[in-house]
């Protein structure tokens, strides 16, 4: 059986976030159910943006959790699992004096989150939460990757929600 980061796991670890003055954004599937304020799926990793000044502090926290830093990762995205399974998928900014959150990509260029996507709110298990925002969940997922079935329907919840306007390749047959 597939382990799953569910809401109860989830508050436990941005707990420990917030203990250690962590400030972090839910982006990707948590993301998402965070701005729905309800889990629509599994899911087994969480997603998060946080500043580059506060990885040390992180990796030092989750390594006294017993989770690790997987291979193939950069010094701005990285993957921490935990034995279990489960695993956080960091994504390291610096903000810029407008606000947006400037992340260097594996190919060594930066990518700029807006900054008002980060006014994004939600909640899980009732928990007030940071998050991307609706619109630029929809932007982080029409860059960089090829969709997939989950993708298609996390955008799919966030335009009857929200009337997000989707890009031909976050709708079903279009892409």
């Amino acid at each position: 059986m597939r382990p799953e980061m569910n809401s109860s796991a989830l508050v436990e670890l941005l707990l420990w976030f917030e203990g250690a003055g962590i400030e972090v954004w839910l982006e990707g599937g948590w993301g998402v159910d965070a701005l729905l304020e309800t889990q629509t799926r599994a899911h087994k990793d969480v997603d998060i943006i946080l500043r580059v000044s506060d990885v040390p502090a992180l990796r030092e926290l989750l390594s006294s959790r017993a989770f690790s830093e997987q291979p193939g990762g950069t010094p701005s995205n990285f993957v921490l699992a935990h034995p279990s399974g489960l695993e956080v998928d960091v994504h390291a900014v610096t903000f810029a004096p407008n606000g947006d959150g400037i992340y260097r990509m594996a190919n060594g260029a930066d990518w700029a989150f807006p900054a008002e996507g980060f006014g994004g709110r939600g909640a899980v298990n009732g928990r007030a939460v940071r998050c991307l925002s609706p619109d630029i969940q929809v932007l982080c997922h029409a860059h960089g990757y090829v969709p997939v079935e989950k993708d298609l329907h996390d955008m799919e919840l966030l335009q009857q929600r929200f009337g997000v306007e989707l890009p031909p390749q976050l709708k079903r047959g279009q892409a």
